[in-house]
């Protein structure tokens, strides 16, 4: 399988990756969001998922880029902005 080479294709791949976390994983997204424990309660998805992603990017784009941070926030924290959460 070649290397994803550009920044719509890893920008595509890394929001695809992180929808997935956040659909299968909803209770424990927000009982994070809640609790200010998000990423030490989904350090394994959120691992899993970036090494998924750094297997699938090529290296100079992910070094270049931080798409899968940024889809962690758009996919899986922004779209709870409605939880009552210290962390807003």
């Amino acid at each position: 399988m070649a290397m994803i080479d550009t920044p719509e294709a890893a920008m595509r791949l890394a929001r695809a990756i992180t929808s997935d976390i956040s659909a299968y994983n909803d209770q424990k997204i927000v009982r994070g969001l809640m609790n200010d424990s998000l990423f030490e309660d989904l350090a394994p998805e959120l691992e899993e998922g970036l090494n998924l992603y750094r297997s699938r990017v090529a290296p100079d784009l992910m070094n270049a880029t931080n798409f899968f941070n940024m889809a962690v926030v758009d996919k899986i924290i922004m779209v709870r902005g409605h939880i009552k959460t210290p962390i807003w």
